[in-house]
């Protein structure tokens, strides 16, 4: 599930078939704009050689990765 549509441009890694950001700023800086538009905490989480989104959104924990220039769901 797409979260919203403002395009990533950021460096990425895949890493086990999953891209994510490359680098902790880019993805806390993701991060602050997700927790704006889920209107709840997100953090980041160290996958492999990766970096994803976590957080709650609709009562379920998430996390985000990076498909097609866009926030992705990951689970």
């Amino acid at each position: 599930m797409t979260v919203f549509a403002m395009p990533v441009f950021d460096a990425t890694v895949i890493y086990e078939g999953k891209e994510l950001f490359k680098g902790k700023g880019a993805a806390g800086m993701w991060a602050d704009k997700l927790a704006a538009e889920i209107g709840g905490p997100v953090t980041v989480e160290k996958i492999g050689t990766g970096w994803a989104l976590c957080g709650r959104s609709d009562d379920v924990d998430c996390k985000w990765g990076i498909y097609g220039q866009r926030l992705k769901r990951l689970d």
